[in-house]
């Protein structure tokens, strides 16, 4: 049994940062997923799997695994590099190609 703690990345559908400051421990599943002979769905027997615990901070998800005992590898976000930009600088007069057609 082996978590992974881990802050995860924003939903492409989201323009800001709600519900994105949370860490999140989930266990690494211990058997690999198999097709249902009947349905052809995609299932498993491992519970711990389907278990995610959602945390205020990365100290309060170690403290719990470490309370728990449970073997756990933290994973640091990587921020997005944001380049500033100017919806002006599409007009300007030094601009090296044409923005218009």
């Amino acid at each position: 049994m082996f978590a992974k703690i881990y802050r995860p990345a924003r939903n492409a559908m989201q323009s800001g940062r709600g519900k994105s400051q949370a860490w999140r421990l989930e266990f690494s599943p211990e058997m690999a997923k198999r097709a249902d002979p009947l349905m052809g769905w995609t299932s498993s027997s491992d519970m711990r799997s389907q278990i995610q615990l959602n945390f205020d901070t990365q100290e309060d998800a170690i403290a719990y695994a470490k309370r728990q005992g449970i073997p756990f590898q933290v994973v640091q976000p990587q921020e997005a590099k944001r380049l500033p930009k100017s919806y002006a600088d599409n007009f300007a007069a030094d601009r090296r190609q044409p923005w218009s057609h």
